[in-house]
């Protein structure tokens, strides 16, 4: 059996050992707090797309090869509890974008919530929205209004413009955003409304990185906030030629071991570091605060979260822990590391505080600023974290069984995940801290405290309106022949 505390445990050890670090102090100076009188930093967010839990060499990648991120890692905080509001891509922009847990706005899967083969679908799920409210005031509209020039760059996922994109959502610009959740193309031409055509053959993680150090050039007077969504690590699994031929001599680790994937976590941690580079070179480093995470979990058919159970698309932590970075010169200690759950609407109200910006009138943030553990100084108490996807994804692999998840919600409190499955209530309870694996479910051993958070549970859906699934679906036929579904990825 894996040990409870083998993540923390094994990201400790991987960590010190690459970057040969003392583990962080429970507290630190007081003068690391944020100054009023400071100038206001610019700040930069790069969100991956399905990069997995393990798929960084600072949280025990031995495969894929990340040295610029793992750079990153040392010079910021990590966050070894660090979840995506979601397992799959846009609900979890819309969360970071709002500020909000998915009932709120509507976002709940991608696409159509009945994927998967009908006959097997016991219940009809929720209504999906694939647009986020054009009147929802995005983290970009709130960071205007103090004054930041801003731009998005990449995946956005969540509408196009001019009615529902980036733009119409308060970013300045917008290059190759809009409704698409995949590229068309990883190499140019890219058949991409939204970005110019390169050179034939220019790979798009190269592009971005080009469009993102221009843009750092162009606003270096600053502030700005760049938002770099970038559309890798999602299928289709394209690399470039010289970096595949570079993996596919290297031997495969621990379930990693597909030369074409590391390709592209390769090109994006190149990218990673052009831009830490370009942001040394303008001397701009001391002022930018740089968020790195990811969007869901990794794919499982080209990548690995062992020890953790599950992949993108399942509410177990394959699908929602990520690899997160922050990293702010003289406010966070080089080589910090926190253990505190965290989950992606708390960027909101961190960027509200880090920038000075006031929070959007009449619109709800159900995030927690993050600042007192990036400094170190007050306290931060929350009592529970909350997960809602009231939808069907399709299975990717045979061991998802007949789907990756059927409508469901999930909290985490303290060391413990309870996860209520829709179809058949049933209840799954973990003890994250002792079993980071799910593999030993406590909710018969123990009752009090699985009634304990669901009972939580179930009042968070109240509060926030959250519409739970029961009318029963009329196609449900489980003795039919099984097909399964439809071929969409996200």
């Amino acid at each position: 059996m894996i040990p409870g505390n083998y993540g923390v445990f094994m990201y400790r050890r991987n960590f010190l050992k690459i970057m040969g670090l003392a583990a962080f102090p429970a507290v630190l100076p007081k003068n690391l707090s944020a100054k009023k009188t400071d100038s206001k930093p610019n700040v930069i967010f790069l969100l991956i797309d399905d990069m997995g839990f393990k798929d960084v060499g600072f949280m025990g990648s031995k495969f894929y090869e990340t040295p610029n991120i793992d750079k990153l890692a040392s010079e910021g905080m990590v966050f070894t509890n660090a979840y995506a509001n979601a397992p799959n891509c846009a609900p979890t922009r819309a969360c970071i974008m709002s500020g909000q847990y998915t009932p709120r706005h509507g976002v709940y899967t991608v696409g159509n919530p009945d994927r998967g083969p009908a006959h097997l679908r016991k219940l009809i799920p929720v209504k999906n929205k694939t647009v986020l409210d054009p009147g929802t005031v995005t983290i970009a509209e709130s960071l205007k209004k103090s004054g930041y020039t801003s731009i998005s760059i990449g995946k956005w996922h969540l509408g196009m413009d001019p009615d529902s994109g980036p733009i119409a959502q308060g970013f300045d610009r917008n290059v190759a955003g809009n409704h698409r959740g995949s590229p068309p193309s990883y190499f140019s031409p890219y058949k991409n409304p939204d970005i110019q055509d390169g050179p034939k053959g220019e790979y798009l993680t190269d592009r971005l990185t080009d469009e993102a150090i221009k843009f750092i050039e162009d606003n270096k007077d600053g502030p700005f906030f760049l938002y770099l969504p970038y559309y890798a690590v999602h299928m289709p699994i394209r690399g470039k030629k010289e970096l595949i031929k570079k993996y596919e001599k290297k031997t495969p680790h621990n379930g990693q071991g597909n030369p074409k994937y590391a390709a592209m976590v390769d090109s994006t941690d190149q990218g990673v570091g052009r831009i830490m580079d370009k942001l040394n070179e303008l001397k701009l480093a001391e002022n930018t605060v740089v968020i790195f995470f990811s969007d869901n979990g990794g794919h499982a058919k080209v990548t690995s979260m062992k020890p953790l159970r599950g992949s993108k698309g399942m509410l177990y932590e394959g699908g929602i822990r990520e690899p997160m970075i922050v990293r702010w010169p003289k406010k966070i200690k080089p080589g910090a590391v926190c253990d505190t759950a965290v989950i992606g609407t708390d960027f909101y109200p961190t960027l509200l505080e880090i920038t000075g910006s006031d929070k959007p009138h009449a619109q709800p943030l159900d995030g927690k600023s993050i600042m007192p553990l990036l400094t170190q100084t007050g306290s931060f108490k929350r009592d529970a974290i909350f997960w809602h996807f009231p939808a069907y994804l399709q299975r990717n692999t045979a061991s998802q069984g007949l789907f990756r998840t059927t409508p469901a919600s999930a909290i985490r409190k303290g060391d413990y995940k309870l996860i209520e499955f829709f179809e058949d209530g049933r209840l799954e309870l973990y003890n994250l801290k002792e079993d980071i694996s799910e593999s030993n479910d406590l909710s018969k051993k123990l009752p009090a405290k699985t009634k304990e958070l669901h009972a939580d549970l179930v009042s968070w859906r109240k509060t926030i309106n959250a519409p739970v699934p029961t009318e029963k679906n009329p196609l449900y036929n489980p003795g039919k022949k099984a097909r399964h579904g439809n071929s969409k990825t996200s």
